[in-house]
């Protein structure tokens, strides 16, 4: 595993390298809002060989719940594409993913991390030698995207899930609903 660092991903992201034999990966982004709509695209084979497919809105408050992408990129391996393309989320990815997949990209975009800006055709450079992530437009061009983001709605705007999404933290510090026991100031005994 190798921890990411870059104008894509402020807070990081994290990549497992074991078997992958190339470390970087250049390409325009092919976006997509969630997982069925990257599915629905390699089912459909519109994946560019060359790409770097970016599946946003399925981190902890996104998806609620970092939603595992695995459907993907079980289907893009099928389809001999696992080594042409590289994919990216805010979301996560199983033990057994293959391939250039870096997950829980933060901040996330429904928090308007950078990964909420990407447009399509946007260069993405990834190296996981040096440990960087980045998005090769200019940032006077994501200041004026930021300003013209509005935040995409799920299935759960209300319910556990929609509290959970209210309450959660970033996948960089365990995607808590909490701040965790170093917050507390008294503990009660059940004696």
């Amino acid at each position: 595993m190798v921890g990411l660092k870059g104008s894509l991903a402020p807070e990081g992201a994290i990549v497992k390298v074991a078997g992958m034999e190339r470390l970087q990966f250049s390409g325009p982004a092919q976006v997509f809002e969630c997982e069925e709509d990257a599915f629905s695209a390699v089912e459909q084979r519109h994946i560019r060989e060359g790409s770097v497919v970016v599946i946003r809105y399925e981190g902890p408050k996104g998806g609620p719940g970092m939603r595992e992408m695995l459907s993907t990129t079980a289907a893009l391996y099928g389809q001999g594409m696992g080594e042409k393309v590289a994919l990216i989320t805010d979301g996560r990815f199983s033990g057994a993913t293959r391939g250039f997949c870096i997950g829980h990209v933060g901040p996330e975009a429904a928090e308007c991390g950078p990964i909420a800006l990407v447009e399509d055709g946007d260069i993405i450079a990834i190296d996981a030698e040096t440990g960087t992530i980045d998005l090769q437009v200019d940032a006077d061009v994501l200041e004026t995207r930021r300003a013209a983001w509005k935040p995409r709605a799920n299935d759960y705007q209300s319910g556990a899930l929609w509290r959970y999404a209210q309450n959660v933290g970033p996948a960089s510090k365990g995607a808590l609903t909490h701040p965790g026991g170093a917050a507390e100031t008294h503990v009660y005994a059940d004696i």
